[in-house]
């Protein structure tokens, strides 16, 4: 039977909290663990923090150009590794074994076949990645949270700590709120408006009703003239 479910489970439940506050957002990693470090200092139940990071983004910096030059000799070199590591371990256990000539053995014998695997990789990108590069993953914004039975004392000691930083985030926090409270009241207002025209009508003046078309009485129609002679 497997344990790795529960395992998982385990893992996923100590880096959740049951209800967490924030108490403070750093640009950078190096703040919120001084943050945290300051909050252990002062005796505070550090096992109810949680560190953050949000907006996570990818960076990759290019650190040359690739070349089969180069991968030929990075074959050749991580072969000559392998065949070295392989030789000293018939060197050792295998008694009947020539110790130098076993290891030279192999160390030729691993160096071609990293020239020619690292060839072959080389030969399958068809061009499309000609440099070399080292990844990260980093976040945008480190934030610290609490959980709210002890939130009051950590907003109280971070206060204590850097009141200006303290000040800073409180307006933030505010505007935040205005935000989502202006968002809220214009999305209410939205739905209960009268539903509008579909785009590009206009509204339809309102039409009279039509009767029988009414004559004046013969009493009243002007009497007949005739034409003028010329």
């Amino acid at each position: 039977m497997s344990t790795q479910p529960n395992a998982l489970s385990r893992s996923r439940a100590s880096l959740t909290l049951e209800y967490p506050m924030s108490v403070g957002r750093y640009d950078r990693y190096e703040d919120a663990q001084k943050a945290v470090d300051y909050l252990s200092d002062h005796e505070f139940p550090v096992q109810n923090v949680l560190i953050v990071g949000t907006d996570l983004k990818q960076l990759e910096r290019v650190t040359g150009r690739l070349t089969r030059g180069r991968v030929a000799a990075g074959g050749i070199l991580s072969g000559m590794w392998l065949g070295l590591f392989v030789g000293l371990i018939f060197a050792l256990f295998d008694p009947q074994a020539s110790g130098l000539s076993t290891v030279l053995v192999t160390v030729l014998f691993g160096a071609g076949f990293g020239l020619m695997w690292a060839l072959i990789g080389y030969q399958f990108t068809g061009g499309q990645r000609d440099f070399t590069s080292v990844t990260q993953v980093v976040a945008t914004q480190y934030e610290v949270l609490v959980e709210h039975r002890h939130v009051q004392r950590a907003r109280e000691l971070l206060t204590q700590m850097d009141p200006m930083a303290a000040a800073q985030a409180e307006v933030r926090a505010a505007r935040e709120a205005d935000a989502a409270a202006a968002a809220a009241a214009a999305k209410r207002a939205q739905t209960t408006a009268p539903s509008a025209s579909p785009a590009g009508e206009m509204p339809q003046p309102p039409v009279p009703p039509q009767g029988p078309t009414s004559q004046p009485p013969a009493s009243q129609q002007p009497p007949y003239q005739p034409p003028a002679d010329v």
